[in-house]
């Protein structure tokens, strides 16, 4: 749980450096936001998707 919340957060600040970039036209970095934001967002929605299936009964 704790890493997924984590992930998260990664990927909140993923956005807002991404929309930074967006605003100073830098490529490279719009590349690397969108980029961090997909890999870590993924992977912390699917994490708190299928948690309940994950704990114990």
């Amino acid at each position: 749980m704790g890493t997924a919340i984590i992930f998260l957060l990664v990927a909140l600040l993923a956005v807002f450096g991404s929309i930074s970039a967006l605003k100073n036209k830098n490529i490279l970095g719009i590349l690397f936001g969108v980029g961090t934001l997909a890999v870590f967002g993924f992977f912390a929605i699917a994490t708190l998707i299928h948690l309940p299936d994950s704990l114990p009964k």
